[in-house]
């Protein structure tokens, strides 16, 4: 057994060669503040340890898979289980096919499902077939949402300027300026604005996609039915990103949550349980583009891919619904988001700060400022450093999270756990109150 220091050595040398390896020494989008960057050794319910031995809370979860908390019992059987009669077949397999099932079961929208492995395949799948059942080219989005890496999706996810609705402002370069005009941007929760552009551009518009939960930012009463029905008004199709929310603030997920049923679903992260899934799901009319029955048709649409339908990804998927569908899971996930967020609000209140924590079920983020935030403009607004000081200062003390972005929680999350996370997030602020009155 290695020794504290002996641990904590193996964790800079790793780190270090992070750095060389990888662009910007990260493996993904993004990477902790320098002096909080760790290597992850093993993860065990709502807690993480790094490779020097130190324990942390988990709030990332995997940026939201981990939902019934890390190698649950169940997962890992059923994993190994699958991984003892093999990875995958590149064929129709009885774990994927059950999954399926319980999608289908599950979500209001869905009769047939198409599997592949991230949810950026997903929204770009899901733009497609829209496109080739309409025959038209444009999709709208809102400003603000992140719907995946591919090109359509990746316009005014987080602008450094507000967007010139209805033109989005690029998040990556290498995008073609034709794929930015067949994409056009409106304000989330602004129906006015989005009625304008969908009526402006209807004969046009394949479809409109939106995260019914915008990040952590809650759609106003009416507002997702008011736009389901504008898009059915102009013959276009509502898609609606369920990533995020998927299997997270339901079992039905937000159009059970939210009672609107979309056109088409994308689903990714709670489904496959840890492991690399992402889903398409819709009524058969509509799923009817992707089948092998009419290629060579112009309606045909190409979807499919090396992984998708994959039995140990569906077998841990499976494992991980299961547990979802017991009875009071979701209440207990939304017990504790809600006893975080309201938590966090009254030491706002304590500490005479604009604290808000915005969200719905077992996820939230935190912003100080005034006023309602109904929009990612209203959020632009808001003190974004103070929120980036205040996470450190969780990351400081235990607390593993994304500086200012979202916190996910899960089904292993204690009273005792969000007992601790409050009781750091007083420290936590008392800490960034002090550094500003110090100047």
């Amino acid at each position: 057994m290695k020794s504290a220091t002996e641990a904590s050595d193996v964790q800079q040398e790793l780190l270090a060669s992070s750095r060389q390896i990888f662009p910007g020494g990260s493996s993904g989008l993004w990477r902790l503040p320098d002096e909080y960057q760790i290597v992850v050794s093993h993860g065990r319910g709502s807690r993480v340890w790094d490779m020097a031995g130190r324990e942390y809370i988990d709030c990332i979860l995997g940026s939201g898979p981990v939902i019934i908390g890390h190698a649950h019992p169940a997962v890992v059987a059923a994993a190994q289980e699958q991984a003892a009669k093999g990875a995958t077949y590149f064929l129709l397999n009885e774990p994927a096919i059950r999954q399926a099932e319980m999608v289908v079961d599950a979500v209001p929208c869905a009769e047939q499902v198409r599997f592949v492995s991230t949810g950026t395949e997903a929204t770009f799948y899901a733009i497609r077939i829209a496109r080739a059942y309409t025959g038209r080219n444009k999709v709208l989005k809102f400003e603000g949402a992140l719907h995946g890496g591919n090109d359509y999706a990746t316009m005014s996810t987080t602008p450094p300027r507000t967007s010139d609705y209805p033109h989005g402002i690029p998040d990556t370069g290498g995008i073609p300026p034709q794929v930015q005009d067949q994409v056009l941007v409106s304000e989330f929760n602004n129906l006015d604005l989005t009625r304008d552009l969908v009526r402006q551009h209807g004969d046009d518009l394949a479809a409109i996609i939106m995260e019914p939960l915008q990040r952590a930012l809650n759609p106003e009463p009416g507002f997702l039915a008011a736009v389901r029905d504008l898009a059915h008004e102009v013959g276009a199709l509502l898609i609606f990103d369920e990533i995020v929310t998927g299997f997270r603030l339901a079992w039905g997920g937000a159009q059970e949550y939210y009672g609107v049923e979309p056109d088409l679903a994308v689903l990714g992260k709670a489904l496959g349980g840890g492991y690399p899934v992402g889903a398409v799901a819709g009524p058969a009319a509509i799923m009817e583009v992707v089948s092998a029955a009419i290629r060579g048709t112009p309606r045909y649409v190409w979807m499919g891919g090396t992984f998708s339908g994959n039995p140990l990804s569906a077998a841990a998927g499976l494992a991980t619904l299961g547990v979802l569908r017991a009875e009071g899971s979701f209440a207990r996930l939304h017990a504790i988001g809600d006893q975080v967020r309201a938590g966090l609000e009254d030491l706002g209140r304590e500490f005479g700060e604009p604290l808000q924590a915005i969200g719905a079920g077992p996820l939230l983020q935190v912003f100080f400022g005034e006023g309602e935030l109904r929009s990612y403009r209203d959020c632009l607004h808001t003190d974004n450093d103070k929120r980036i000081a205040f996470a450190r200062e969780l990351l400081r003390a235990g607390i593993l999270t994304n500086p200012g972005e979202k916190l996910y929680f899960s089904l292993a999350h204690s009273d005792e756990d969000v007992g601790r996370i409050l009781d750091i997030a007083r420290t936590a602020l008392k800490t960034v109150q002090k550094k500003n009155e110090a100047g």
